[in-house]
């Protein structure tokens, strides 16, 4: 009885340590539909500053989702939107990087995440906001309130806005404003210890 007890002890305690030690997967979902863009750059930055500490997955097809059909999303989702789900869910973390259109979040975003109100797939999973925009105040808002309805994980110190944000990003990707650089540091080891976490 105790040689069973103990190999199912270590069985589950190497699997524990295994989960730990193995590189964690991180989704960043693009709001942007334009190509290239600061949104897309600055993510791009932050998975070249965390490279070592996170496998990044970037999602910036938001166009390629069908319109949202809330019978198809419960009984019958198009292919795409099964891809688009199972993603969230095998993914570690979620960081989502958005600008603000007319003082909301990009259609496109929010029909994303409309595909994904029939399930539990954003539930408790650990979630970061960015909200990087010419404004961006009355997004970010709106961003933390669906994510906080769809039981997101995320706290203060994971959530960013970054206004302005064509002028503090270069075309090549990089960083040209030291407290928005600090602000991102700050952010990226708040998501970290949020993931390491769960």
């Amino acid at each position: 009885m105790n040689f069973y007890f103990n190999l199912h002890f270590v069985l589950s305690l190497s699997s524990k340590v295994s989960y730990l030690l193995r590189m964690k997967t991180v989704l960043a979902i693009i709001g942007s539909a334009s190509e290239n863009s600061a949104n897309q750059r600055l993510i791009e930055f932050l998975a070249k500053e965390t490279g070592k500490d996170f496998e990044w997955i970037l999602f910036n097809e938001l166009k390629s989702l069908p319109h949202f059909d809330p019978e198809l999303s419960v009984n019958n989702p198009p292919e795409e939107v099964v891809n688009f789900r199972k993603q969230i869910e095998q993914a570690d973390g979620i960081i989502i990087c958005t600008p603000e259109y007319v003082f909301s979040i990009p259609s496109g975003l929010k029909n994303a995440i409309e595909w994904c109100v029939s399930t539990t797939i954003f539930s408790d999973k650990p979630t970061g906001l960015i909200t990087a925009s010419a404004q961006g105040e009355k997004a970010h808002e709106e961003l933390q309130l669906i994510m906080r309805t769809l039981m997101a994980q995320f706290i203060d110190e994971t959530t960013l806005l970054i206004s302005g944000i064509k002028s503090k990003i270069s075309m090549s990707g990089q960083l040209t404003d030291s407290e928005t650089q600090s602000e991102l540091e700050q952010f990226t080891n708040s998501f970290m210890n949020l993931v390491d976490g769960m």
